[in-house]
């Protein structure tokens, strides 16, 4: 009863149908292999109806063309055609259930509901901005495979948001459409993603799938911070917290200083959390009085060498910014505690010296923890200019590994993690305070060689497309000679691999061109040297122009095929001896 569509016969299948019911599997799925006797029994009910509707699947590890066509990325993925334009299913995958809905679709008089994500233009974008209180805006291209992949998860996302009470609004501008708002908000990638409050913009970098959407922006249409009343609840933060403390003193919500808090509070709500009162027995305990920002670090990261408390005196010339850099300057203690869930939002600054050994703040292990800590701060307190952290060696092992430090025979290693990617590592030896400032002066004074994870330097690398290793990235990739596209890929990574005989034509076809280099680079057995070159997923694409080697472009979005790969070298080119004409 299942009809088996691929790559060749599908749109020869479809064209004149108007309704089709769709299975998108993967032979080795286990859901897929459970649903298929389910999918049968749907084929045969659909097949009774009158006119019969049909019921195919298509194998979509063999049909990739189709897979992405439809945008297919889990298994099993439903879809309606409707006069050949797919409808999603995302209900329970029942008999009942499916065979309903295909119904519905299937019936003359159906039509798709409207789209719940509202479409912005420069004629309308300030007057629906500005109003709403919380809106999230999608600058998209129409052409970016990321964007088209986003756009069912966020459509979903908005048809949820916008039933609730108060709705909270989604829409969508096509940057390429609208290039005045796009420059205006500086997108410069697809798809930019941006929450407004009353018009102001904020950075969203939340999830991208529906149910992530969802629940982020309920967070974010919250207050952006938690008022206290009680000292206890104060006291519980320096007696029990982890992190940085922050609460505004306030005589009450009509006070001015307290708006200009929330406003601060939501410019960076994503990384810190906030806290406010209008309670005099809190501002007793603080020994602060209204009208004040207080910044302070839990109890177990407080020292000698530094303030317990750091009060900025909010006046009506006070403005958001100076806020924001109270926050900040202050958001570290000393000698903090890097770890896996802080390490992006507070430890990001470099250079960062990091001492790894076994931390563990725990009653148990704390004097043993902080013991070693003590050490640190007697040299963090001489050398402002950098972030002194300490790190448990059990979270960090694969970084210990990469720094040759995991047989160092140690209890205590040191690291310093420099700009631009750059790794140092103490030499094993017995660890003290003398010890760590010997080794932190010698970073200061360029004394140091940085660690790279490197392949070996391929004895010939005469090919079309040439072996990059971490100890040969600064002299191909930065050379400032060439014109270089580099691709970072992985071994074991399926899109990497289908990439390779385009990518080796690709050199093929450059080879004559003198100032060009096409390179690649194992990105799991080497170091990236230079955190300008982002990898994120595989295979990554830069081009960096011999003058602009710090300022790499990422190929993103386009077909990874020798026509659009050729387009993106001929767009971005310095210098190339062939016209566009022989392109």
């Amino acid at each position: 009863s299942v009809l088996i569509l691929n790559d060749a016969n599908f749109d020869t299948f479809t064209a004149d149908k108007d309704t089709v019911l769709l299975e998108f599997y993967a032979p080795w799925c286990g859901h897929c292999k459970q649903f298929a006797p389910e999918y049968e029994k749907i084929a045969k009910a659909l097949q009774e109806n009158d006119p019969p509707i049909p019921v195919a699947k298509v194998d979509a590890t063999a049909a990739t063309a189709l897979a992405s066509r439809f945008d297919v990325s889990g298994y099993p993925t439903l879809k309606i055609l409707k006069k050949g334009q797919p409808v999603d299913y995302d209900g329970s995958r029942t008999q009942d259930a499916i065979v309903a809905k295909v119904k519905e679709v299937a019936d003359p008089n159906w039509t798709p509901p409207p789209e719940a994500t509202l479409v912005l233009t420069q004629d309308n974008f300030d007057n629906v901005v500005n109003d709403a209180d919380i809106i999230l805006v999608e600058f998209y291209a129409p052409w970016c495979g990321h964007c088209k992949r986003l756009a069912p998860e966020y459509e979903k996302a908005a048809q949820e948001l916008s039933q609730r009470t108060p709705p909270i609004p989604l829409a969508k501008v096509d940057a390429t459409a609208e290039t005045e708002l796009a420059k205006r908000f500086d997108v410069s990638g697809y798809p930019t993603l941006k929450i407004f409050r009353k018009g102001k913009p904020y950075d969203y970098n939340g999830p991208r799938e529906k149910y992530g959407i969802v629940d982020y922006m309920i967070e974010q249409a919250g207050p952006p911070s938690k008022q206290i009343q009680a000292t206890k609840q104060v006291q519980e933060f320096l007696k029990d917290g982890d992190d940085v403390i922050i609460i505004g003193v306030f005589s009450g919500e009509s006070d001015k200083a307290y708006q200009l808090y929330q406003e601060a509070a939501n410019g960076l709500r994503e990384d810190y959390k906030f806290h406010h009162t209008f309670s005099s027995e809190i501002a007793k305990l603080l020994r602060t009085s209204p009208g004040k920002l207080v910044v302070m670090q839990p109890e177990k990261f407080q020292s000698k060498h530094e303030s317990k408390m750091h009060v900025l005196d909010l006046k009506d010339s006070t403005d958001g910014w100076e806020m924001k850099e109270h926050v900040l300057k202050h958001a570290l203690p000393l000698v903090g505690h890097r770890k896996p869930s802080n390490d992006a939002k507070r430890f990001s600054k470099r250079p960062l010296v990091v001492v790894y050994y076994s931390v563990d703040f725990s009653f148990d292990y704390r004097v043993a923890t902080q013991y070693w800590r003590g050490k640190v701060l007697e040299v963090a307190k001489d050398f402002p200019e950098y972030v002194f952290a300490v790190s448990d060696e059990e979270d960090y092992s694969s970084e210990i590994k990469d720094l040759g430090l995991l047989e160092s025979g140690e209890d205590v290693n040191v690291a310093i993690l420099d700009e631009g990617g750059k790794k140092y590592a103490m030499e094993p030896e017995e660890f003290d305070s003398d010890v760590l400032r010997n080794f932190v002066i010698a970073f200061k004074k360029g004394k140091l060689k940085p660690i790279v994870k490197s392949q070996p330097v391929p004895k010939s690398n005469k090919g079309p497309v040439k072996v990059v290793v971490g100890k040969t990235f600064d002299a191909i990739v930065m050379d400032p000679k060439h014109d270089v596209l580099i691709e970072f890929y992985a071994p074991w990574c399926g899109h990497c691999k289908k990439l390779e005989p385009v990518y080796t034509e690709l050199g093929r076809k450059y080879k004559g061109e003198k100032q060009l280099v096409i390179a690649k680079m194992d990105a799991t057995a080497n170091d990236v040297p230079s955190d300008r070159y982002k990898v994120e997923g595989f295979p990554t694409i830069y081009f960096a122009p011999r003058d602009r080697k710090n300022n790499p472009i990422k190929f993103d979005g386009g077909d990874r095929d020798l026509e659009h790969l050729s387009k993106f070298i001929e767009e971005h080119a310095t210098t190339l001896s062939r016209t566009k004409e022989e392109l």
